[in-house]
């Protein structure tokens, strides 16, 4: 059922009329982080609008165990890239909080990704950038994703396909098996992915698009995290005052 090479054409040419319309002559920035994700969307950034107009940016937190895979990436790719680490910014935030206010766990977890983003954000607005997001459908459906951090960003080329698509498209675009088949970590707690979801990406993948599940216990944990982060999917709730805009 699914068209490899027409979903990958139709997305590289999605990406450069985007850039058409909202961003003629300018950069794509994308968060390097070696894994599938951000992989794909650099590579179809480069089939879209040539190497010459992508830039990727590593950003680890002090040290990174797996930087050689993103540097392996951009090396592959052959595109301009930038490291930042981002250990002084997170010290920095954490010194000036207040001493009696001890930080969750999720708030632990999240601030790296956050300030990712601000990182990308500086970088794109100093090189006539649009930020790209790098978040996919299977990762959205269960909310493993980290508000105005790695879910924001300017387009979205692989929020409607899942990690199976992913890396049947990253396989057609010829990057390297390791970085296709990378295994997933989140990069924040030290567990993979599937350690975190507790179920696989195939199992949740099969359900997402063909409404199959064999374990039950593992579709109501599905469904119970998709309508838990429903919200991160949709815009900010804003108030309307009443009789504000009649007669526009």
């Amino acid at each position: 059922m699914f068209d490899t090479e027409k979903i990958k054409n139709d997305c590289i040419k999605w990406i450069a009329d985007f850039f058409e319309e909202n961003g003629k002559g300018c950069t794509a920035v994308v968060g390097i982080s070696g894994g599938k994700d951000s992989s794909v969307v650099a590579a179809l950034c480069v089939e879209a609008l040539g190497r010459d107009r992508v830039l990727g940016v590593l950003m680890p937190c002090g040290e990174q165990a797996d930087i050689d895979a993103a540097y392996l990436l951009v090396n592959h790719l052959g595109i301009r890239h930038y490291e930042v680490n981002i250990r002084a910014a997170m010290d920095g935030i954490l010194s000036a909080l207040p001493k009696d206010l001890p930080l969750s766990s999720q708030s632990m977890q999240n601030l790296p990704p956050r300030i990712r983003m601000a990182t990308l954000y500086a970088v794109s607005q100093s090189v006539n950038g649009r930020v790209a997001n790098t978040c996919n459908l299977s990762e959205d459906w269960v909310g493993y994703s980290t508000r105005y951090g790695d879910a924001a960003g300017d387009f979205s080329p692989l929020a409607h396909l899942t990690v199976t698509e992913i890396r049947e498209i990253g396989m057609s675009l010829g990057l390297p098996e390791d970085l296709v088949y990378k295994t997933p970590i989140d990069g924040l707690c030290g567990k993979t992915d599937e350690e975190n979801l507790g179920f696989t990406y195939a199992d949740l993948d099969v359900y997402i698009r063909e409404g199959k599940i064999e374990n039950q216990e593992t579709k109501a944990i599905i469904d119970q995290k998709h309508k838990n982060n429903l919200f991160k999917l949709q815009l900010m709730p804003s108030f309307m005052p009443e009789g504000l805009y009649e007669g526009q």
